[in-house]
């Protein structure tokens, strides 16, 4: 049984990781923590007194310090779902990854996984094309653009030669770059989650692209990496460790 301290969990995707952990014969959620104190949480971490195996976060980038020394402390594996991290954040996350099993990923599709295994073959068999990412979210999504679109980029970006720069959006007086990957963000009504990908030459375009129809799938996606995790050495982790390249 892997034993979960559901971090944010008054918020929608702790919710359901909560539900998605109710439906499972092998997980049991433990702990619920929220610093809003919600929905009968824990408002903080030091009021966990249950055994746990993984901490699952799904609340904010701003509790990655307050998340990382207590799971380094503790010495329990921690999964990050959160995305906008600043430098100095993702300073932490590798620095609790060298004592601790750390999984960070910005999306926990399994499908997002295959969209980009797809983005890399195909942007490394056309290396002179040009590559445009779109994402859209729902209008109280935080960060921008999303931390899968960054990750899809950051994917690509290892298949091609040369320094790759990253465009936000377009504007203005301003030709197209041969080295950009184009990044575009929109935030519209309640859309779960679409990231598409356009690979384009003068002779022809490829397009990928996922379509979250539920939350659900990030759920179930976080609980088979908290199982992951559990059998894991430290070390930094990613969907590509759980269903490889």
């Amino acid at each position: 049984m892997t034993r979960l301290i559901l971090f944010g969990a008054a918020g929608r995707m702790g919710k359901e990781v909560e539900a998605a952990a109710n439906k499972a014969d092998d997980v049991n959620v433990v702990a619920r923590v929220d610093a809003s104190g919600a929905d009968g949480c824990l408002a903080s971490l030091e009021e966990v007194t249950a055994p746990a195996d993984v901490i699952v976060d799904f609340s904010h980038h701003a509790a990655t310090k307050t998340l990382t020394d207590y799971a380094v402390s503790k010495k329990i594996p921690l999964l990050v779902a959160t995305t906008g991290q600043t430098d100095a954040e993702l300073e932490m996350i590798r620095g609790a990854a060298a004592k601790i099993p750390v999984f960070f990923a910005a999306n926990y599709s399994l499908g997002i996984a295959a969209l980009i295994r797809a983005a890399k073959a195909i942007a490394a068999l056309y290396p002179d094309a040009d590559i445009e990412i779109i994402e859209k979210h729902h209008n109280r999504k935080l960060d921008a653009p999303s931390g899968t679109a960054l990750s899809i980029a950051r994917a690509i970006s290892s298949v091609r030669e040369g320094e790759t720069a990253f465009c936000f959006g377009r504007g203005g007086q301003m030709k197209r770059q041969k080295n950009e990957i184009g990044i575009h963000a929109v935030r519209l009504g309640n859309i779960v989650g679409e990231h598409e990908v356009l690979i384009g030459t003068d002779n022809e375009t490829i397009t990928l692209k996922h379509e979250a129809h539920s939350r659900a799938l990030f759920a179930d996606g976080a609980l088979a990496a908290a199982r992951f995790l559990t059998a894991q050495k430290p070390g930094l982790y990613s969907m590509t460790d759980l269903v490889g390249d």
